[in-house]
């Protein structure tokens, strides 16, 4: 059965430009990504969309978004050089990665950008030594675990004490305080954690400009915005209206210049990942399981699958009567299974050779791929217009 948000229509593009490659292979469709964006400018339209290049950074998906007005959200000299080839300008990108070199500083600012995350003294003094004069954004730890399926606590960020120590030294280090940024996990559905967080950065806000006349004017969302994956999540729109109402809880009718870094929400429904079954079998005689082993596991595109967190629409073109499969990828380490715990349910009639279509499946795919794991080149991208 296709997934809801996906047309027979879809289904049938995606199917007839499926035929000509081999597996394992990514299909983008841009529309797809085109109407995800345009949903996301509506639904916040006081807001800038900062699309975060390391989801998938395909070429036509950044030209694409490019050309629609989109920014940049921006984690390496890597992916700065690979959106300056689509002629965005500078002030339109974002070096949103707290870890960075002092010669990759150097690099952004030479470049043009003048928009920095920080969330540490030193990584703040490197900026204000290679990037002097710029705008910074501090990131703060939120409780971001609980309700996201990828979360993204306790690497980055700082408390919003340190974070109000950190304006007041980049106000003294010559550094423009701009804004507060959080980000409250990838594939997030629990909405009222974007409240707890908004209601932390008011409290930063005010201290800021009560006890040290700083006034901060931005407020980076992050992103968080999911994609349709088995696991229910609201509609989007229930999103832009809960959010939209914690800002004015908090801020009033005018809340600062809001910076959003959506990801997965923009591209992870654009994909659909066709695989190949490259063998059935079962552990023992008596065993209840059969182990579909696939051509696409967990070093060629299903990182996500690690921990079982990101469960995706699956289909097959046999039918029939059904049985609860374990599914592994191709490699020769043990860690290659994508779901043993969560079973998915396959017909008895699979046979290998059959393909296996893989649904939203555009984001952190192809850019989590390896390199050369046993061998196994990295996953190959085809797009749609």
């Amino acid at each position: 059965m296709l997934p809801d948000h996906i047309s027979p229509e879809k289904w049938a593009r995606f199917k007839k430009a499926a035929e000509q490659y081999q597996t394992p292979f990514l299909l983008i469709d841009l529309p797809t990504v085109a109407e995800k964006y345009q949903e996301l400018r509506k639904g916040f339209d006081f807001a800038s969309v900062y699309y975060a290049v390391k989801a998938n950074p395909h070429a036509r998906i950044l030209k694409l978004l490019a050309e629609l007005g989109s920014s940049f959200d921006i984690a390496s000299v890597y992916e700065l050089d690979q959106v300056l080839a689509h002629n965005v300008e500078p002030e339109r990108m974002s070096y949103g990665n707290t870890i960075k070199k002092r010669d990759d500083i150097r690099y952004f600012y030479e470049k043009g950008v003048r928009l920095f995350a920080t969330d540490s003294e030193p990584d703040l003094r490197n900026i204000a030594e290679y990037a002097p004069g710029s705008r910074i954004y501090i990131r703060i730890l939120t409780e971001g675990s609980e309700g996201a399926d990828w979360p993204l606590s306790r690497k980055f960020g700082c408390n919003p004490e340190m974070a109000v120590e950190l304006a007041v030294l980049a106000k003294k280090l010559g550094l423009e305080p701009y804004g507060i940024s959080f980000h409250v996990g990838s594939q997030q559905r629990h909405i009222d954690v974007w409240d707890a967080a908004i209601a932390k950065v008011k409290v930063i806000f005010d201290r800021l400009r009560e006890e040290h006349a700083i006034h901060l004017r931005m407020i980076n969302m992050g992103g968080g915005f999911p994609a349709q994956y088995l696991t229910k999540a609201n509609e989007f729109s229930v999103y832009c209206q809960e959010i939209i109402r914690f800002l004015k809880e908090d801020f009033g009718d005018n809340p600062p210049d809001i910076i959003l870094e959506p990801g997965r929400s923009l591209v992870g429904d654009s994909g659909l990942m066709v695989s190949e079954v490259v063998l059935i079998s079962r552990k023992s005689a008596t065993s209840l399981n059969r182990w579909v082993f696939s051509d696409v596991g967990l070093f060629n595109g299903l990182i996500e699958t690690l921990g079982e967190a990101i469960k995706y629409p699956l289909l097959t073109e046999r039918d029939g009567e059904a049985e609860e499969v374990v599914l592994a990828g191709p490699t020769c380490d043990g860690m290659d299974i994508m779901y043993e715990d969560y079973k998915y349910e396959l017909p008895l009639s699979l046979e290998i050779g059959d393909r296996l279509y893989w649904f939203s499946t555009g984001a952190y795919t192809t850019s989590y791929s390896s390199i050369e794991f046993n061998g196994f080149p990295p996953l190959k991208s085809y797009v749609l217009d």
